[in-house]
Parts: structure tokens; C-alpha cells; sequence
């Protein structure tokens, strides 16, 4: 669908969801706004001219400033502070990125008028299959964020989905995410340690990612009363790490060095994917893990 002259306001800009949302936001008539801390590194986006940069000094006020010039019509909430395992000195990062920063974005947004939110929540919020048990302490702030924005739609009438994202992997990605790891060992020809790989990975690829914020826009664009949901962004189809590594030696046509048990499982590692949400309405995957890495090596080998 083509939108005209909508205005998109994200956060995580510079993020590599956020940057890919924010191009596709773009092709499809949105005036985007892009929320940055000072000094940020907006490498990711410098090719996006049309591209609004507007900067969050830490306080309620900049925010203000900024839904006062720009009202958008949907805010996307995708920047985040990840720690898998903390130390003490990231605590005060961790609250302030994932709780604090939020909560000045839904107060500038009841400030000015603005309802409509598409949230990002991790499947880390689940460990052990149950309904909310973090993995880490990145899982309970995100998990605290959702119940302030209870407060938001209950008492400014805000709709809000909430996108829970499993893993992620696409091509041009700087994150040291799985894909890329296996990535960078193949073409260094390195050793890789890895876990006893028996845990199960969900792993979903970009342009299905960017596709599923598109479509909770849409439906918050159609909403008109007040709205609290949250979807999967998940394949329903997990593999274990030993079995991705088999798939990713037959799509690249390589052989990893790949020391099983070379390093042990994490603290609290997630062992199996939890599915007891549902799959965002009006969306479907449409790349396989296979197709995916296929389309991984054809653009390597196009370099």
C-alpha cells in the first residue's frame, strides 16, 4: 500500500531494523522523522535524504519540541539498550535506553494529541515457556515499558501493537548476530566455538521484519478506539543451532570449523521457543530460513 504524505516518527533509527523500516517507510510516501541522541552515529541512514534527523537530549521537553513540528500519525518505538548479561555498571544505561526513554515518548506523544504506537517487545520475555519470566534484565525492561503503556491507553485512549520480535538476519547487518558470525568464520576460514547447539533458534528474515511493522501501521491507521495488542514476528518453524549450522554449510556451499561445546550454553539460555502469542494478523513470513540464506550468498557472491 502507498501512503501520501504521512508523517512516521522512529526511534532506533540508526538500529539495522529501524534504518531498513525507515527506507521502506520512505518508498511508500511516508515523511519520516528519525529520533537521535547527540552524537550518534547516523552512518546507517547518510544515504536517506528525505530522511528527518531530530535530536532527544534525555529530556521530556526535546520530545515535545519535536511532536509539536512533526505530529506524526504513527510513532514506531524501536530503539533499545541490549545487554544479554549485565554487569552493574550497565544497570543505569539499561533503565534509562529501555524504560525512561520510553516513557518520555508516550508523555510528549499524550502531550501532543498523538495515540497511535507500534512497540517492539524480544521473546526473551519468556524464559522457560512461561507467559513472563526475562531471560535477562534487557527481557524485564522491556516487559516494565508494556505496563506503562497500560497506562497510556487506559487513560489517554492510545493504540498500541506490540511487535515481539524473535532473531533477526538479512544482508548488510553490523550486529554480531548468529548469520553474521557464521558469516565472518566462513570467509576467515576461523574456528568457531559454539555452544552443544541443542538449543532452538527462530530466525526471521529482514524484509519479513519490515513487512510486519508496515502492516501494524496499517492497522493502527484503521483503529479508532483504544488498543492494547500484542503479535509474533516469529516463522513458527525454529531449528536448533547445530541444525542452522548444517543448512548454512549446504546454502554456502562451505564447511565451518564449528567446535561444538567450545564454549558452554549462556546463563539462563533459552533451550526452546515460546509461540503462545498470535501471529500478527494480515502477515505471513515469506523466506524460509533456506531462502533466506540463499539470498545471503547470492548477494556475497555478487560482490
Amino acid at each position: 500500500m502507498k501512503h501520501q504524505k504521512r508523517n512516521a516518527l522512529i526511534t532506533g533509527v540508526t538500529g539495522y531494523i529501524g534504518s531498513n523500516l525507515s527506507r521502506e517507510l520512505i518508498n511508500s510516501g511516508w515523511e519520516v522523522t528519525g529520533i537521535i541522541r547527540e552524537g550518534s552515529n547516523t552512518t546507517p541512514v547518510a544515504d536517506l535524504q528525505q530522511l528527518d534527523l531530530a535530536i532527544y537530549d534525555g529530556t521530556v521537553d526535546s520530545l515535545l519540541q519535536i511532536f509539536a513540528k512533526k505530529t506524526p500519525a504513527v510513532v514506531f518505538h524501536l530503539a533499545a539498550c541490549f545487554v544479554g548479561e549485565h554487569t552493574a555498571f550497565q544497570v543505569t544505561n539499561l533503565i534509562q535506553a529501555n524504560v525512561l526513554f520510553g516513557t518520555h515518548l508516550l508523555e510528549a506523544m499524550a502531550n501532543t494529541g498523538v495515540t497511535k504506537l507500534v512497540n517492539t517487545a524480544t521473546f526473551w520475555q519468556h524464559y522457560n515457556g512461561e507467559v513472563y519470566n526475562p531471560m535477562c534484565l534487557y527481557a524485564a525492561t522491556k516487559e516494565s515499558f508494556e505496563k506503562i503503556i497500560k497506562f497510556y491507553v487506559e487513560a489517554y485512549a492510545f493504540q498500541v501493537i506490540t511487535l515481539e520480535l524473535f532473531d533477526t538476519y538479512g544482508p548488510n547487518d553490523p550486529r554480531r548476530k548468529l548469520i553474521n558470525l557464521l558469516l565472518q568464520a566462513a570467509i576467515n576460514d576461523e574456528e568457531l566455538l559454539m555452544s552443544p547447539g541443542e538449543q532452538k533458534i527462530d530466525l526471521v528474515y529482514i524484509d519479513d521484519v519490515i513487512a510486519a511493522y508496515m502492516r501494524a501501521s496499517d492497522l493502527l491507521l484503521s483503529a479508532l478506539d483504544r488498543l492494547n495488542d500484542k503479535f509474533m514476528v516469529a516463522t513458527k518453524t525454529p531449528k536448533t543451532l547445530r541444525e542452522i549450522v548444517e543448512l548454512f554449510n549446504h546454502v554456502f556451499k562451505c564447511k565451518l570449523k564449528t567446535v561444538w561445546g567450545g564454549r558452554a550454553y549462556r546463563k539462563r539460555e533459552m533451550m526452546d521457543v515460546w509461540y503462545k502469542e498470535t501471529i500478527l494478523p494480515g502477515w505471513q513470513p515469506k523466506f524460509t530460513l533456506e531462502q533466506g540464506l540463499t539470498r545471503l550468498h547470492q548477494l556475497q557472491m555478487s560482490k
